[in-house]
């Protein structure tokens, strides 16, 4: 099955973006009085720019307190509301500080869609519960199928949200259990029983699943454990606050020769972790662009910033109920498409063999290899290798053979070595 992963922010012609820039500038001179008000209010704290009246269908309460108390604002020109059509992913940069700490941090906001997915979400609630496109969305919740799970239900299980996103493709009990024990939007987290959750609770969790999953990736593997992900703090509303990472991969595709290899290296280890990790839970990342890495500016470390495709198989689970071929590794198929960031891979195999690939395959096609194309560039993070290296030709073979095998369970072979070969080269021998 062919999975095309399009630019998620798209790119303007030149042209058009001078038309766009031309038209905001007489946009601002028209609004003037109204763009002044934006910048001045912290709009923020207002309940209604945070959709808090939508609430139960919202992604939850945690934060609101330091959003209604002006804790968090906008900066600079994620102020101006005129700049928001530009704003495709509903995206934010704002600043965060506790009076107790006496300092500001930046973080980054979220609203886990465009404008236009936040709208056919409200329509396709009212048409469940009222069958008209538009309703009070406070009443309509508890007539739809996220609130089949309110009253006495001890227990989230997989025939309730199965299919429901990448995440729950394929859910265990397990997986679920630990969905809900770490749930960060209820004072009372820390169960694995839906029955301590009120129903508002259990809706804005059932929502949040199945309109798009990341906070809860986030919560369930968290980075204070060591996980490779954004750092979740909190929501009000339909505003998810994460914490800010830094510059995306991609700013760092014509950095010096040394810090790229670094960068590659932690790249395959968060393949790898991902992949094969003592919990036994596999995560397969199945969006993978330099848009969805960021790179920390002190520690340099890499971090995932977009978790909304991530399917998780349950090992576990998978050697218990030993389904058809379970044993047998599976090779992802390489597939040498002309558009960006694309991946071919089965959903269904994902969830049924206990040895997969697929993350190598991920991270060397559209990050590292010269398969690798990006806003119209290719050769990946790893091109133009010192002379010495390019001479050598082992680079550049572990890394064609990582990305298009052409031994039988080849790209398992080069992805270690290419591991091992990485770490050689950027002094992160352990």
């Amino acid at each position: 099955m062919w999975r095309l992963v399009p630019p998620k922010l798209g790119r303007l012609s030149r042209s058009l973006k001078l038309a766009a820039l031309g038209s905001l500038l007489v946009l601002m001179v028209l609004h003037s009085p109204s763009l002044l008000a934006s910048w001045q209010r912290n709009e923020l704290a207002d309940r209604r720019f945070l959709q808090l009246n939508k609430c139960p269908a919202c992604f939850g309460t945690s934060w609101c307190r330091r959003f209604l108390n002006g804790q968090v604002a906008f900066e600079a020109w994620g102020r101006l509301r005129l700049l928001d059509f530009l704003n495709v992913k509903n995206v934010y940069f704002a600043q965060y500080g506790e009076p107790r700490e006496g300092g500001r941090r930046r973080v980054v906001l979220k609203r886990l869609g465009s404008q236009r997915e936040l709208a056919q979400l409200d329509q396709s609630i009212c048409k469940r519960a009222t069958g008209r496109p538009r309703c009070d969305l406070l009443q309509a919740m508890p007539r739809t199928e996220f609130a089949r799970l309110n009253g006495d239900v001890r227990l989230l299980t997989p025939e309730a949200v199965e299919g429901w996103s990448d995440l729950v493709h394929c859910p265990s009990q397990r997986l679920l259990d630990r969905l809900v024990r770490r749930y960060a939007e209820t004072k009372d987290s820390g169960s694995f029983l839906l029955r301590n959750l009120k129903d508002s609770e259990r809706m804005q969790l059932l929502l949040t699943l199945a309109f798009n999953p990341e906070p809860l990736v986030l919560q369930s593997f968290p980075s204070d454990e060591g996980w490779p992900f954004a750092k979740y703090l909190g929501a009000c509303g339909r505003m998810v606050a994460v914490n800010y990472v830094g510059e995306e991969l991609w700013s760092y595709f014509n950095a010096p020769w040394e810090k790229r290899v670094d960068l590659a290296w932690q790249l395959m280890e968060i393949a790898e972790q991902l992949t094969n990790n003592d919990f036994e839970f596999a995560l397969y990342l199945l969006d993978v662009s330099f848009d969805n890495f960021a790179v920390g500016p002190r520690d340099g470390k890499v971090i995932i910033v977009d978790a909304e495709n991530v399917l998780v198989a349950d090992k576990r689970l998978i050697r218990q109920n030993k389904p058809e071929n379970w044993d047998v590794w599976y090779e992802s198929k390489f597939d040498d498409c002309d558009k960006e960031a694309c991946l071919s891979f089965s959903k269904e195999i994902l969830c049924a063999r206990a040895t997969v690939d697929h993350n190598y395959y991920a991270v060397c096609q559209n990050l590292l290899s010269r398969h690798a194309t990006w806003r119209g560039t290719s050769g990946g993070l790893l091109h133009d290798p010192p002379s010495e290296i390019a001479k050598d030709g082992r680079l550049e073979a572990l890394l064609d053979e990582c990305a298009n095998p052409k031994k039988r369970y080849g790209r398992f072979q080069a992805a270690k070595e290419l591991r091992e070969y990485l770490a050689q080269l950027s002094n992160n021998v352990r």
